[in-house]
């Protein structure tokens, strides 16, 4: 049975977009779950455009089941994780003129980075996570810095134009999970995922958890948090 980790990101985005202290992504992560979440991730960007210092604090003092941080790859960030010791971090692409993570990270491109990166967080007891496009090389990439669980980025997926181009998109995202598992990977999936596009990864049972945030946030707007989530819970549980 997968799992449902949900990302509070957006629920800080639009508290930002007044400069306001309402709506709390903290309250958000709360009521997530009470209605039944696995688990609670939040991205602190360099800029601090949604989620602040504040914030991760305030999560990593009330979140009772477990906290991933997305993060990137920075002195800056490393610092704040091994002293705040989220439960994970996953390592993230970062660029500032970006809307939201476009791509996965390129671990093949600089692995001896990476490497010690895991090997400080690993230090300060924190399992370690790689955002990484479907490929089989970054998979493989991911394994040799040592991390214990990809990430599998899945927008493009939900970009696809036709049904044909959604399977074969669809298709990279089981290579990589197979090649994830012959490693002994953890093996988790998000990005773009809603609650259409979330019921083809019902024939995938080796993805073991998803992170989603801003569909749930959307419908959240329409129904509320507790329903949005636990619709969410409801398709994944069923995989």
């Amino acid at each position: 049975m997968a799992r449902l980790v949900v990302n509070v990101d957006h629920v800080a985005t639009v508290r930002q977009a007044r400069g306001i202290d309402v709506p709390d992504p903290v309250l958000a992560a709360g009521l997530a779950e009470l209605a039944g979440a696995d688990g609670i991730i939040c991205h602190l960007r360099e800029d601090r455009r949604h989620i602040n210092d504040r914030d991760l604090r305030l999560l990593r003092e009330t979140v009772k089941t477990s906290l991933n941080m997305e993060m990137a790859a920075v002195d800056e960030m490393v610092e704040i994780a091994a002293s705040v010791k989220p439960d994970m971090v996953t390592l993230v692409p970062e660029k500032r003129e970006e809307l939201t993570t476009e791509g996965g990270l390129d671990v093949v491109a600089r692995p001896d980075h990476y490497g010690k990166v895991v090997e400080r967080l690993h230090q300060a007891g924190i399992k370690v996570s790689f955002f990484i496009d479907p490929n089989p090389d970054q998979v493989e990439a991911a394994h040799g810095c040592r991390g214990d669980i990809i990430e599998i980025h899945t927008g493009h997926n939900s970009e696809a134009k036709s049904e044909d181009e959604a399977k074969r998109r669809f298709e990279r995202v089981v290579r990589a999970a197979r090649a994830a598992s012959s490693m002994d990977l953890g093996i988790s999936a998000g990005h773009g995922l809603n609650y259409i596009n979330i019921k083809r990864f019902e024939s995938l049972p080796l993805v073991e958890e998803y992170s989603i945030g801003h569909s749930i946030v959307a419908m959240a707007v329409l129904v509320g948090f507790d329903q949005a989530v636990r619709k969410m819970i409801e398709l994944v549980k069923s995989f």
